[in-house]
């Protein structure tokens, strides 16, 4: 468990760990740590399991969805992303497909990796998989029950620059996907 107090690699080492809560979404567990200089004190971790954000781009435009998001009281716009169901693993493609029919309805015949980011890398371990997809097909969404008030809309390149401009998009997901698009594109000229 840990590393060697003072490793430079590893700066700080796990003494013990607890189980504090846990859903269906999620677990939190408070472990006992230890710093470089020999201190000791606590780290709160909440585990999830790894997530899919998609890009659904078509005629210079992207697909993107929002719904009432409970902790900031609000509606924002956001490329469609989630997790397996249950804090179950399995393919980051697979899941990619999933949560994009599931909340757009669209079925994509081409689905591009363009890299993976961490969440909320001081508080979770959970990382994302960002994908392009393409060939995109309509069809209807199979949203879970929490949810039944997304909306799903087409915006241009120029209207999701603007959006995030002007806080219409707040997620940093989308944000940093969208990061991961722009290098993407540069690299192919």
């Amino acid at each position: 468990m840990g590393s060697i107090v003072g490793s430079e690699d590893v700066p700080v080492r796990r003494l013990s760990s607890r189980l504090v809560y846990e859903n269906a979404w999620l677990s939190v567990r408070e472990d006992r740590v230890q710093r470089m200089d020999g201190s000791q004190g606590i780290y709160s971790v909440i585990d999830r399991p790894d997530a899919a954000l998609v890009i659904a781009a078509e005629r210079d435009g992207f697909h993107l969805v929002d719904q009432y998001r409970y902790p900031v009281a609000g509606r924002y716009w956001e490329f469609p992303q989630g997790c397996f169901p249950g804090r179950r693993g399995g393919d980051p493609v697979e899941l990619a497909h999933r949560e994009l029919t599931e909340e757009t309805g669209l079925r994509a015949g081409s689905m591009t990796r363009l890299g993976s980011l961490f969440c909320w890398q001081g508080a979770s371990g959970q990382a994302i998989d960002v994908f392009l997809a393409g060939d995109l097909v309509p069809g209807p969404p199979d949203r879970e029950v929490e949810e039944q008030d997304m909306r799903h809309r087409w915006f241009t390149r120029a209207e999701f620059e603007l959006m995030i401009s002007d806080g219409r998009i707040r997620d940093n997901s989308t944000v940093a996907g969208y990061t991961l698009l722009l290098q993407h594109e540069r690299a192919a000229g």
